[in-house]
Order: structure tokens, then C-alpha cells, then sequence
């Protein structure tokens, strides 16, 4: 896995549904993007309706909005795309399949979006723990902890004793 790959991955739990979301991440993010689109790309940070290609076959996949955010204002730090399509597992497959037979542009394994926001220094080990935390929650306790941890609060507790052990040794 390299870290100049383009990744994506369906963010939304996979099967039938009203929406999908895709987020792909990478330096190609917006060739991705106009390959998908047939060139007619969004300014970043704007929600746009547009249609889905086939980039080998130039089948319609979809009607889609997409939203480029650019870095390094995104969850990765990286170029990132972010498309909410139908969620029906036929289109699901599709863009899947679409995505795949681009160049340079893989699946990416669990995790792999949260681990090149902490390598982008996004948040420290502990807020990134708490993103999966938070995913798994299931009750409210474990909702407001989750939380708690991801707003930074074990971090900014180990800093302080990290500060005060320097200062003592000193």
C-alpha cells in the first residue's frame, strides 16, 4: 500500500438503503472526480448534483452529489471526495466497480482514512481511537465517552503531565 495511492471506500454500512456515500481520498481525487463526472467539477466545499460515468464504458451510473474538499482542509488532510449516490446495491457495485478501474485508485481497508488523518497530524493517537470508539458505540455512556476523547481531553491530560514530569526533572 503506498501513501501516493488514491483510496476509497463506501462510508455508509453496505446494502439497501436511500443513500451511499463513497469518500476517496489521494492525490487523484479530482481526476477521479471529473473521470466520474465527464470534467464538470465543483469549486471545493460545494454539494453539486451531477451525473456518474462509467469511465471505461461511459454507462450513466448514477445521479450523484458530489463535494470535493481540498486539502489540507479535509478529514485526511488529502484531496477528498466525497459522492452520495442511491444506495441500492446495484449502484453501490457500480461505482464501486467504476472506482476500481481507475489508475492509481484502490479499495482502502478499515481504517486507512483515519490512519492518514493522524499521519496528516488531524488528532492524536487517542482522538483517533475514540473516531472507532465512537463507531461502535452503543449506548449513550459510551457516546459521551467516545466523545470526550475525541474533543482531546486524554491528550491534553497526558501533555499536561508529560509539562510537569520536564519540569520536575529539570
Amino acid at each position: 500500500m503506498a501513501e501516493s495511492d488514491t483510496i476509497f471506500a463506501l462510508a455508509t454500512p453496505p446494502g439497501r438503503s436511500a443513500l451511499a456515500v463513497f469518500r476517496i481520498s489521494g492525490p487523484s481525487s479530482r481526476s477521479v472526480l471529473d473521470q466520474l463526472t465527464h470534467g464538470k467539477a465543483s469549486p471545493p466545499r460545494v454539494a453539486s448534483l451531477r451525473s456518474l460515468y462509467d469511465p471505461v464504458s461511459d454507462a450513466k451510473l448514477d445521479d450523484a452529489v458530489v463535494t470535493l474538499f481540498a486539502a489540507p482542509s479535509s478529514y485526511t488532510g488529502e484531496d477528498l471526495l466525497e459522492i452520495s449516490c442511491h444506495g441500492g446495491r446495484g449502484v453501490i457495485s457500480a461505482v464501486s466497480a467504476a472506482l476500481s478501474k481507475m489508475s492509481g485508485v484502490r479499495p482502502a481497508p478499515p481504517g486507512e482514512f483515519t490512519r492518514r488523518a493522524y499521519l496528516a497530524g488531524k488528532f492524536d493517537l487517542s482522538q483517533a481511537e475514540a473516531i472507532a470508539d465512537l463507531i461502535d458505540s452503543e449506548t449513550e455512556f459510551q457516546r459521551r465517552q467516545a466523545l470526550r476523547l475525541l474533543d482531546g481531553g486524554l491528550g491534553r491530560l497526558a501533555e499536561g503531565w508529560r509539562t510537569r514530569l520536564l519540569e520536575i526533572s529539570a
